[in-house]
């Protein structure tokens, strides 16, 4: 499945085991954190990049101590309206995990900004949408209305921009 990623269509060269799949030689692969619980001494060693699929249902507290070895995280959404993800994301990003966070599943364009903001940067995308779709809607917004956790470059809020040229004391009177 093609993936969403730096604002370019790529191909996604993750190898996607199941949990009783056989692990190849080699090459970057991704498993169910059952799995990775499962076979973590096996998985250690693997030679190639390793990733997780992690479901809305663990504690982000659980991956700890994997996050030192994971170059992926896949947090799926089950249904567009199930949230849960959006909060994983962004407590993922706050312990400091630095590598790609990718949204798969259920995930709509328009929702690809607010995904963003929350730490996800790449995104598992269909054929539901055109990839025009998916690369409007990556580009549709370079301004955020909340302070998000995670800023590409050049990426502001709302509020600094409209006060960019303002007296800090006299635009900001809660800010001291």
């Amino acid at each position: 499945m093609p993936l969403l990623k730096n604002g370019s269509i790529i191909v996604d060269d993750w190898i996607t085991l199941g949990l009783d799949d056989p692990k190849p030689d080699s090459g970057d692969i991704v498993v169910p954190y059952a799995r990775l619980l499962r076979d973590w001494e096996s998985l250690v060693d693997h030679d190639g990049r390793l990733g997780v699929i992690f479901t809305n249902i663990d504690r982000v507290e659980a991956l700890t101590l994997f996050l030192p070895r994971l170059a992926l995280i896949v947090l799926p959404f089950p249904s567009f309206t199930d949230g849960r993800a959006y909060s994983l994301a962004r407590q993922i990003r706050e312990t400091g995990y630095g590598r790609e966070l990718r949204a798969a599943g259920n995930v709509l364009p328009d929702q690809v900004q607010f995904m963003l903001q929350v730490g996800f940067d790449a995104f598992e995308i269909g054929d539901r949408f055109t990839a025009e779709v998916w690369l409007k809607a990556s580009r549709q917004m370079s301004l955020a209305y909340q302070r998000g956790l995670y800023r590409t470059g050049g990426q502001h809020e709302v509020w600094s921009e409209r006060h960019r040229e303002a007296e800090p004391w006299l635009e900001q009177p809660h800010a001291g």
